[in-house]
């Protein structure tokens, strides 16, 4: 909707450089620091991390390096995180095969544009995020998807905007290694909150944008209509991204005696779904407050516009009155025009020019059609 500002990300925490880590299979070096998610990286594979208990053990170069860490003999109890941007067809294709990720769902990675859903194929979760993040500067709300593939050694994230941050959640989890260590699902959880949480300043800005309007609306501002049409689409368009989140949760929640979830995960996802509610409730809220404030708009809009017809007519009926007053005085005074007229254009043969009265009976005739004129008009109220 709106053109995307690359978001400057930072590296792990300092901290993590002091962990220790196990060398590689077969003998290799030990792994290299953790890699930056820097804006403008050719690679797409923004940060690659395989952890044990919690705690970061490597840095593979690669996809197939972390599968290879998940296939040692000692990978129980073994995670592997890896997040990428914007990726080719081809390399979801590899991961697809490398870690079994299923068909369907690796389409709806690589085209995108997909509604946020919770579907299971087996061992391996799918879930599409919507997050959002609000531009003050605009006024606008920019939206960015997150695909994640879940399985019980390994979490896969897709992103197709800068937003979420998910170098952010990954240092959270990396320094609370006890919820790290519970597995993929709590990096699905992780990012489902930070997800949440980042639709607190977007409901916190379009809030503070219809108290705005509302100013407009009795301010009688002319553009507050486009206003309030484009803030209602924006309303939608967060609609349309939170309202899955409650089914999200709902199916999450399906699955935790069957799955065996750990309670305090458990706990995690009722506060995430309380969070989801809240912000649903004020999204509907600020859709019915749109309608009502459209619905006043358009009868201030018809208000201001009787008022100005009412000024136009009371201008046109002013002007009538002026223009019968001048209409019936021109009568008046063209009585008089017209005899004196008559009588003066001095012909030789020309009835009562020798007549003695002649004169008399000119200014009698003027005066008796000008108060003639005069008393019509009068009781016609034009003069």
């Amino acid at each position: 909707m709106t053109d995307r500002r690359r978001t400057q990300l930072t590296a792990p925490l300092t901290a993590l450089s002091t962990l220790t880590r196990r060398p590689r299979p077969g003998g290799a070096a030990p792994a290299p620091a953790p890699r930056l998610e820097l804006p403008g990286r050719a690679s797409k594979l923004i940060d690659n991390a395989v952890y044990e208990n919690g705690r970061r053990i490597a840095t593979p170069e690669s996809p197939a390096e972390s599968r290879q860490w998940l296939t040692d003999g000692l990978a129980e109890g073994r995670l592997a995180w890896l997040g990428l941007y914007r990726p080719e067809p081809h390399q979801l294709g590899e991961l697809a095969e490398q870690y079994d990720l299923p068909e369907l769902a690796v389409e709806d990675a690589i085209h995108a544009h997909q509604r946020p859903k919770f579907e299971r194929y087996g061992d391996t979760l799918f879930v599409v995020l919507k997050a959002a993040r609000y531009l003050d500067a605009r006024e606008e709300v920019e939206f960015g998807e997150l695909h994640l593939f879940l399985g019980r050694d390994f979490a896969i994230t897709v992103r197709h905007s800068e937003s979420p941050d998910l170098a952010r959640v990954r240092r959270r989890l990396e320094s609370d290694p006890e919820l790290l260590g519970k597995g993929s699902e709590a990096v699905l959880y992780a990012i489902l909150d930070a997800v949440v949480d980042g639709y607190a300043p977007v409901v916190e800005g379009l809030d503070k944008d219809i108290d705005e309007i509302e100013l407009e609306v009795f301010g009688g501002d002319p553009r507050v209509s486009r206003r309030i049409y484009e803030l209602s689409q924006e309303v939608l368009d967060v609609s349309r991204a939170t309202s899955p989140l409650t089914g999200i949760c709902a199916a999450i929640t399906a699955g935790f005696e069957k799955y065996g979830v750990d309670e305090d995960l458990r706990a995690y996802l009722r506060d995430v779904a309380d969070h989801v509610a809240g912000i649903n409730e004020r999204v509907e809220g600020f859709r019915l407050q749109l309608r009502d404030i459209l619905t006043v708009n358009a009868t201030l809009v018809a208000q201001r516009q009787n008022e100005e017809m009412k000024t136009l007519s009371e201008t046109s009926i002013a002007q009538g009155e002026e223009v019968k007053k001048i209409s019936a005085w021109a009568a008046i005074l063209f009585a008089p025009s017209l005899v004196g007229g008559v009588y003066g254009m001095n012909f030789e043969h020309m009835p009562e020019l020798g007549w003695v009265f002649g004169y008399p009976f000119a200014l009698t005739l003027m005066f008796g059609v000008s108060l003639t004129l005069y008393v019509i008009f009068k009781r016609r109220d034009w003069i």
